[in-house]
Order: structure tokens, then sequence, then C-alpha cells
């Protein structure tokens, strides 16, 4: 099979590299431009593109595919970049975290005559959580299960029929780190299945996702780091494991950004009827307790500016060993 492959970030880049290690072609990498990042703010490339090129694959980066952009200098990108794919001979199109929609036009490409389509590795179980940030959404939402569809894509938001569906538990410790690594896996499965079911030219079962149970998975933003210690312990719990790595949870206490990087909720620690959420309350020998709006949450593990990530008791003994209560703000 000869496969044009659409993606950006390591969970693409893990299906390419099944991809390629089954015996497909690819004969074509599209992703997102190069990044700047780090302190000196340097362009980086994806770890799809960093792939490609080690493999030698041609990689077009355009910042978008709409060749009706309004701006001149993206729309002549976009149809650099349909005018290549016009040209190429492929049979199928993967699209997995890509980060740009396909427009129509470029669909329409991969379904012509003699050509299997554009499919994608969706990390939920459609319909729930269509959308940028499937994962964190998930553990954020308390979800007990989640999951991998392999879709076939239409131009709408995620709604194209599913093919293959597998499910996966998700874990009372679950973050979205360890999530994402075991949905990468299952999802780099599952397309090289899809694949070579139709180089054997097997006829797969197309079924329309469900009207019923349609989530949306927003974008994940900066702000929702900040810890409300308002909120129940359940529901701090869950976003501080949801925002592991990115953005990832934060608080200030006495005036210093505190990264809390882990938590669960507390087994043994009670609430306090005269604390105040955010009130540190103790600790355990894997971490420290934290008052919420309702109940108490343990922090396990915690970054300080500067510092590496440490046991939450080690990290915060100074506040600790105080007399008088310490707080998160």
């Amino acid at each position: 099979m000869k496969i044009v492959f659409a993606g950006t970030p390591e969970f693409a880049a893990q299906a390419m590299r099944a991809i390629d290690s089954a015996g497909h072609q690819i004969v074509l990498v599209l992703t997102q431009p190069d990044r700047r990042a780090g302190r000196g703010m340097h362009l980086h490339a994806s770890p799809v593109k960093t792939f490609a090129l080690e493999k030698n694959i041609s990689v077009l980066q355009p910042s978008t595919l709409k060749r009706n952009a309004t701006d001149a200098e993206k729309k002549a990108e976009a149809e650099s970049a349909y005018q290549k794919l016009a040209k190429l001979e492929f049979d199928a199109m993967v699209v997995v975290a890509y980060g740009l929609l396909l427009p129509q036009d470029v669909l329409d490409l991969a379904e012509k005559e003699g050509r299997f389509g554009c499919f994608n590795i969706h990390a939920s179980l459609l319909p729930r959580w269509r959308g940028a940030a499937p994962i964190q959404r998930a553990i954020e939402a308390g979800d007990k299960k989640t999951g991998i569809c392999i879709m076939q894509m239409d131009a709408g938001l995620d709604t194209g029929d599913v093919i293959l569906r597998q499910e996966l538990d998700i874990a009372k410790e679950e973050t979205s780190a360890s999530l994402h690594d075991r949905l990468a896996d299952m999802g780099a499965s599952l397309i090289v299945q899809t694949l070579n079911a139709l180089d054997a030219r097997h006829t797969l079962v197309k079924s329309p996702q469900a009207k019923d149970g349609v989530s949306y998975a927003d974008k994940i933003l900066k702000s929702e780091g900040e810890i409300n210690w308002q909120l129940s312990a359940n529901e701090i719990d869950r976003r501080i494991r949801a925002f592991n790595p990115f953005p990832g949870a934060s608080a200030t206490l006495g005036g210093e950004p505190i990264k809390i990087l882990n938590s669960a909720l507390a087994a043994q620690a009670s609430p306090r009827q005269s604390a105040v959420p955010g009130q540190i309350l103790g600790s355990s020998e894997t971490g420290v307790y934290v008052q919420c709006g309702d109940g108490v949450v343990e922090l396990t593990e915690v970054q300080r500016p500067g510092g590496k990530k440490m046991n939450a008791k080690l990290g915060l003994h100074t506040q600790l060993e105080q007399k008088e209560a310490s707080r998160f703000d």
C-alpha cells in the first residue's frame, strides 16, 4: 500500500513507525510547520517530520490546506500542497493528530476511483469526545473507559463511520501521559490492521456513529491548569492527572508558583471543620494532604521553580514544618 500520512505529535509518529514496519510505503508526509520551543526558542521539527527525514520521505508543511484562504501566502501554500497531492500515486491517506482540518477537496483526492479513502485514528469511543483533546477530557470527566476508533473520514468533525473500535479501562491513577502511551500503542496496532485488510482487499465493515451521546473535547487552555481549591477533591484530582503533562496543574504557595504533577484521593486524612480550601493538613509517606471545597486531595508529586520533580512531602517539607497552617492560593 502507498500511503499519504498526515500527523504531527508523538502519538502520530508511533502510528507512522508501525505502518512503515508493517511494510507499507509512506510516499508523502503532511505535518505542521516547525515550532519554536525551549529556553532558546529554537525551531523544532515535529516527531512525525523527524521520522520522515530519517526515512527519506518527502515532507510538506503548509500552515493550511484551505485553497480559499484569504491570506495570499497561506493560499499559495495550500494550492502547492494540493497540486502535489493531486499528482501523487497513492492508495489511501492516514490522518493522526494532524492539527489541521482537511477540506473536502483533499478528502476527494483520497476518494478517487481506485483509492480507499482517508482514515483517522481517534483516541476516544466515538461519538464521545470528538475534537482536539479526547484523552485529557476523558480523565477530567472521570470516565471509566476510553479507547481507539479507526474512522473513515468525512467533512465533519470526527463524524465519519467507525471501522474498528477497541476499549481500554482508565486506571484510578491514570494521567494523560500514561493514557496517551497506552492509546498510542493501540492506535498503531489498529491502523496497521486496517491497512492490511485493505491491502488484502477484504471488505471493511463501516458502522455509523450513534446519534446519542455526542460530546466535544475542547482544546486545552493553559489557564485551565490553575487549581481552584473550592472544587471538590474528586474534581481537583481528576484535573491534576488530566493536565499532566500539558498544561500542567499549578497553584501558588507563599507567593511561589508550584507545579502539581500528580495526586490521588486521600485515603487516610479527614477534612477539618476549621480548615479552608487550599490549606495543607499534613502528610503521608506518599504525599501531602490539602483541604478542598469538599473532601481532601493528596498531592503526590510536585515541582518548584527551577527544581526537579519530587515527592510532594519532600518538595513541601518547609511548609509542613511551619507551626502556622500553610495554604495554597
